[in-house]
């Protein structure tokens, strides 16, 4: 999938990511057209996470495409690396009673996110039920060394002008739980 970089699926990736409130999606997209990043694509997602042990599991569906998502990261309200896997998934509902049999389903999370590329970067602009609007940052670090990573997803926040009290440091699924 071109949103993912070429990522091998299966493979484990790591990220630089931040996730902060947005009050005007709108001066985002402003400010994205200046930089110039590239819009891919508008979606809706459903992200039923499942409880486990260490990290966190959901199953991501969205129109045409699902995907199981295991990841790892630290809960900090700055950026922050994570590690992850992403699975196709060509039949999600036996999967889905499976994992909720097993597991339990934690929350779900529904979310429309626009998706906009710059470089290694990605930029979701997501309205989040009952959250409201947040702008995330995944600068994927494959190709380049972390510290070119790192320069890059500073330079796409301060494009940006993500403030650090704006930042969050918990998933959707953890404010949704709360």
């Amino acid at each position: 999938m071109a949103l993912d970089h070429n990522i091998q699926r299966g493979a484990t990736v790591q990220n630089l990511e931040l996730k902060a409130i947005s009050n005007c999606h709108q001066a985002c997209v402003v400010a994205l057209e200046k930089m110039p990043a590239n819009f891919k694509t508008s979606l809706y997602q459903i992200d039923t996470y499942f409880h486990c042990a260490t990290g966190r599991l959901k199953l991501r569906q969205m129109a045409n495409q699902t995907e199981l998502i295991g990841y790892n990261r630290p809960d900090s309200q700055t950026s922050r690396y994570s590690q992850y896997q992403i699975l196709s998934v060509s039949d999600p509902d036996p999967l889905k009673q499976i994992l909720t049999r097993t597991l339990g389903v934690k929350v779900v999370v529904e979310k429309q996110r626009s998706v906009w590329l710059f470089g290694a970067t990605r930029i979701h602009l997501d309205r989040v039920e009952n959250l409201g609007q947040f702008i995330e940052l995944e600068t994927v670090i494959q190709s380049q060394s972390i510290e070119e990573a790192e320069r890059e997803h500073q330079h796409v926040k301060r494009c940006l002008k993500i403030e650090d009290q704006d930042l969050v440091g918990q998933s959707y699924s953890d404010l949704l739980h709360i």
